[in-house]
């Protein structure tokens, strides 16, 4: 492994105790010793007034808030102690419909259950290499939503001057 990961604190949020043994294994094998876990989407909105913590990993299926609901808690909610999280979703649901709502509400990183060791630890070094600025408008903030920036782009820019967008 490339990185001394040893500093991160990661918070592990998922209703099955299974997952929950197996995240915390797979973390502690990449050196990471803080990892607390939890299975209730309000504990974790207490963990985060309470501690710090660097990384969120947060299944989309919880209870009473799901994971989508809970990054846009985390995102928008005014108390919110940090907006800037990195969070990163794990789910067995991958259809794009899915994929697409979790880029919607602010998710940093998506991470496909069945987990693998690399599919992990690529998401982790992800959020540390790869941090997108954040953005807000009227119903949105979080990670820049565009990973590519292509020059090379020749149609209009949605976020540019509403002078330079063209009309359909």
């Amino acid at each position: 492994m490339a990185y001394d990961l040893s500093q991160l604190s990661i918070l592990v949020a998922d209703d099955d105790s299974f997952i929950l043994s197996l995240t915390r294994s797979l973390l502690n094998g990449f050196g990471i010793s803080n990892v607390r876990t939890v299975t209730d989407s309000n504990i974790v909105l207490d963990e985060l007034q309470t501690s710090t913590v660097d990384v969120l990993m947060v299944d989309w299926d919880m209870e009473p808030m799901n994971g989508i609901e809970l990054t846009r808690h985390i995102r928008m909610h005014p108390d919110s102690p940090n907006r800037y999280l990195p969070v990163i979703i794990m789910t067995g649901h991958t259809e794009m419909s899915i994929v697409l709502k979790a880029r919607d509400a602010g998710v940093t990183e998506f991470l496909a259950k069945p987990m693998t060791v690399r599919s992990m630890y690529q998401r982790i070094v992800s959020v540390i290499e790869r941090p997108r600025p954040f953005v807000r408008s009227s119903d949105y903030f979080g990670p820049d939503r565009r990973r590519i920036d292509d020059p090379n782009f020749k149609g209009p820019e949605r976020r540019g001057d509403p002078e330079d967008s063209i009309e359909i």
